[in-house]
């Protein structure tokens, strides 16, 4: 019968020397320390589960002491005698960690931003600020620190009904998108499994849509246009004011216009070439200058040319103009909130040129829509280009004649030559 070894003691450890294999000092009930040729000193347990030889790494001598690694031993030893192999034990447990700590990394904030960063590339800047700068507020204080794959409807939808409640129910409901989106993007990066922002679709108050408050009737618009003119304050938000009406474009895209963007002397006619990442829809939009619109931007130029926006801030040259300016210019000129806004003049230009008979696929191109018919949304820059150079002399020359006060002939397309 062979004898059963002695158990290991700190010294002979110690003083075991590295030889030019790998070989082992046994402690018995399969625990052993491998000593390898570089002198390293490992702890290692055999067993044997469901007939199978293996190996479990209890770590290094002397970080593990010989106490620590018989208590393992032991447990291990406790574990196969229970049914359970510690081996994959152990791989399961560090399998899980992993998934905790990841779990616990992605919060609903980081997956956030993440999406935001990947959308940024598709919307203007404006509008990419405006999303960010409402979930800042809105969203990540309540729960951004929240783990997405954990976060569920009745965590958020307290958060949305506060908004709501404020009276501010078009920000609710776009929080709730902002929220389907974020959980849509997990799901597509394994960091989800279920679209909460999805089962928040019905919670919410429908939102009751109003149009932006404008000036459509004609003797009113001749009003404001004469009232423009005499505006008192600074000439360049005077420029911009009476540049709104004749290219309708967004109070965005208008405020950002820079001088390298105006060419007065296009093959075809002086034009305004908006770049796609300034346009809502990412389409790169041509805006025809009519003869009043071209004196404007002239005159415009000795005062702001030298810089690179047409209308920049007075604070700091290197910024185009606030997004409350022209508001504010129309309030001062006695316009309240709920008469007219910067916004308005696309709905003046869009109603009454639809009244006076110009094509609606002519106009909403000049406006930038999207086209309803996915098909079609394929159309370039330059679509109907000619016909709109003429609705844009002939619109100019309409208000000029509405400012005027005179008998206005409706500048129908039949009489455009």
């Amino acid at each position: 019968m062979p004898r059963k070894a002695a158990p290991l003691t700190d010294v002979q450890i110690k003083n075991a020397k590295p030889q030019e294999k790998p070989w082992k000092l046994s402690d018995g009930g399969g625990l052993h320390v491998q000593i390898t040729p570089t002198g390293g000193k490992l702890w290692r347990l055999k067993y044997r589960f469901e007939g199978k030889e293996k190996l479990l790494s209890f770590g290094a001598w002397p970080d593990v002491s010989l106490k620590q690694a018989r208590q393992r031993r032991d447990e291990a030893r406790a574990q196969v005698a229970d049914g359970v192999d510690p081996g994959e034990k152990r791989k399961q447990a560090k399998a899980e960690a992993i998934a905790q700590a990841e779990e616990e990394t992605n919060t609903f904030e980081l997956v956030a931003r993440e999406w935001h960063a990947a959308q940024v590339r598709t919307w203007s800047e404006g509008h990419a600020v405006k999303v960010l700068s409402t979930m800042e507020q809105h969203l990540f204080p309540f729960f951004g620190s929240e783990p997405i794959s954990l976060l569920r409807a009745p965590a958020i939808l307290p958060v949305l009904r506060a908004v709501e409640a404020k009276g501010i129910n078009y920000t609710a409901k776009r929080l709730r998108q902002y929220c389907e989106a974020v959980f849509s993007y997990a799901i597509a990066t394994g960091r989800a499994e279920r679209n909460v922002g999805a089962d928040l679709r019905g919670a919410l108050a429908p939102c009751k849509v109003t149009n932006r408050p404008a000036i459509v009737e004609p003797k009113a618009v001749g009003k404001l246009l004469r009232a423009m003119d005499g505006y008192e304050g600074s000439p360049v938000t005077l420029a911009a004011l009476k540049l709104a009406p004749l290219v309708f474009v967004r109070p965005g895209e208008l405020r950002q216009a820079e001088w390298a963007e105006i060419d007065l002397d296009a093959e075809h006619g002086p034009q305004w070439l908006i770049p796609a990442e300034k346009m809502k829809m990412r389409t790169a939009h041509i805006v025809p200058l009519c003869r009043q619109a071209v004196e404007i931007i002239t005159d415009l130029h000795p005062l702001t040319g030298a810089g690179r926006y047409l209308f920049p801030c007075n604070r700091s040259k290197g910024r185009c103009m606030s997004n409350m300016t022209i508001n504010a210019a129309l309030r001062r000129l006695g316009y309240g909130q709920g008469e007219h806004c910067a916004h308005g003049f696309r709905a003046m230009a869009s109603t009454l040129l639809n009244e006076q008979g110009w094509p609606s696929d002519v106009i909403e191109r000049q406006l930038a829509h999207a086209p309803r018919n996915k098909v079609r949304a394929t159309y370039n820059r330059a679509e109907h280009l000619p016909e709109r150079r003429r609705m844009m002399q002939k619109w100019a020359d309409y208000l000029d004649a509405l400012k005027a006060g005179g008998k206005v002939v409706p500048i129908h397309r039949e009489n455009v030559g």
